[in-house]
């Protein structure tokens, strides 16, 4: 089976690593770098499994006789013309749940960090002054998840050992959870006011776009923290600032933000309970070992004529 690579950069790493480690995944099957569009559209007329970040459809799709399957690298997948994949009848399948052990890493890096003030003990080391100060812990606290995909559950499962009472919210409550309760949507305040820490690990849709609002923040008690690894706009900004100078919140860590990049005038960077990180919560270096892990079992399932693919979108 052919499978090729197409040429764009990879969260700005070149394909080449990542078709090495499909070579490693895959020995038996021959793998194709594309270093230009010629070299793509000469190797996607017999390639039966394309993988990358894109696809360029008017160019290559119609020459692409024998694909069966394009396999995306990111989670996402509304880069893509979906409906022109499915009137091919080649499938589509995405990345999700790669993500699952780096940022639910940060998560916990983020809470701890909030709950002992490692910021205040930076800045008074920076002073070289030794001065003891008031923290707070996690055991015990009340955590809430807005979001309990893969990074969702992978946070619950690492804060378990932290004793911690945890509440999920998510679209479809009759799903169930990890989480000790689990909410819809439209009981978001009933667990906000609850609520010592709130983390966001959520997708952007409708239902969850400015989700965090002046209202959130007049629910969540003021000692509260936020963590946000969703997407910048499910907070609503201005709110945000606007509960920090009032005091109505103990403090955020941000990976996302709305606007993004974070201008440099921002107020946000002046809150000294403010930490902001440049949507670095994702890094790994893991991350095309396990997308190739994907490909591979996907590829084991084509060869058995199976069509239910892992994280199948189209």
């Amino acid at each position: 089976m052919r499978i090729l690579v197409t040429r764009q950069k990879i969260h700005g790493h070149s394909a080449a690593e990542y078709a090495e480690i499909i070579r490693e995944r895959l020995p038996n099957h021959e793998v194709v770098l594309a270093r230009t569009p010629e070299e793509e559209r000469e190797a996607i007329v017999d390639a039966a499994v394309a993988t990358g970040p894109g696809f360029t459809v008017e160019s290559l799709l119609p020459s692409a006789e024998s694909l069966r399957l394009f396999a995306g690298v990111y989670a996402g997948t509304g880069h893509l013309d979906l409906d022109a994949f499915r009137e091919a009848g080649v499938a589509v399948t995405n990345a999700s749940g790669v993500h699952g052990p780096n940022i639910s890493e940060y998560a916990i890096g983020a809470l701890v960090t909030m709950a002992r003030d490692f910021r205040r003990a930076t800045r008074q080391q920076d002073r070289r002054e030794w001065r003891a100060y008031p923290t707070r812990e996690l055991h015990g606290s009340t955590i809430t998840v807005v979001g309990l995909g893969a990074i969702g559950q992978a946070l619950v499962d690492h804060l378990e050992p932290f004793g911690a009472e945890t509440l999920g919210v998510r679209y479809s409550p009759e799903k169930g959870g990890p989480t000790d309760e689990v909410f819809g949507y439209e009981e978001l305040h009933d667990a906000l006011a609850r609520t010592d820490h709130l983390v966001l690990a959520c997708p952007l849709t409708d239902e969850t776009g400015g989700l965090v609002d002046a209202e959130a923040f007049g629910t969540l008690p003021p000692h509260a923290t936020l963590v946000n690894v969703a997407r910048g706009p499910v907070v609503d900004t201005d709110d945000l600032v606007s509960a920090l100078r009032r005091n109505l919140i103990g403090g955020a860590f941000l990976d996302v933000t709305d606007p993004e990049p974070l201008p440099e005038d921002h107020p946000l960077w002046g809150f000294e309970n403010v930490h902001v990180t440049p949507h670095n919560a994702g890094h790994t270096p893991e991350y095309f070992a396990r997308v190739a892990d994907i490909l591979a079992r996907n590829v084991e399932r084509l060869e058995a004529g199976e069509e239910d693919l892992e994280n199948r979108a189209a």
